[in-house]
């Protein structure tokens, strides 16, 4: 019922920034009622929770402090997206990042189980 593409990534020195784009194909309720989160994946490492907005878009919820102060997600429901600016780019937050979807879930949730619903990521690469 949805569909999502991300867009945005490349290759940025450290310190650089970047802004993800995801944008969402809903055939079921409104993209207003699903919670969007990105999710980010390093080579052999697991998929970790980034940052999330809730449905209705009243709330925002990171991973830690460290990515707080230096991302931020953002939502355009009447475009279907969601963003994620990051700032102060460190080689450590590259990996493949994720657009994640959930209908009225908690926005809080951080396993990547909980969101049924998933692009197919874009690159980030941080050189040193």
């Amino acid at each position: 019922q949805v569909q999502l593409v991300e867009s945005g990534g490349g290759l940025v020195p450290a310190g650089g920034s970047l802004r993800l784009s995801c944008t969402a194909a809903v055939t079921e309720h409104s993209f207003g009622d699903y919670v969007m989160a990105w999710f980010r994946q390093a080579p052999g490492q697991e998929r970790e929770f980034v940052a999330s907005s809730s449905w209705s878009g009243g709330s925002v919820f990171y991973k830690d402090r460290a990515i707080k102060g230096r991302f931020t997600i953002s939502r355009d429901d009447a475009k279907n997206s969601v963003y994620l600016q990051m700032n102060s780019l460190k080689p450590e937050d590259t990996a493949a990042y994720y657009c994640a979807a959930d209908w009225r879930g908690s926005y809080t949730l951080m396993s990547p189980y909980e969101y049924p619903y998933w692009g197919q990521g874009t690159q980030v690469t941080v050189s040193s």
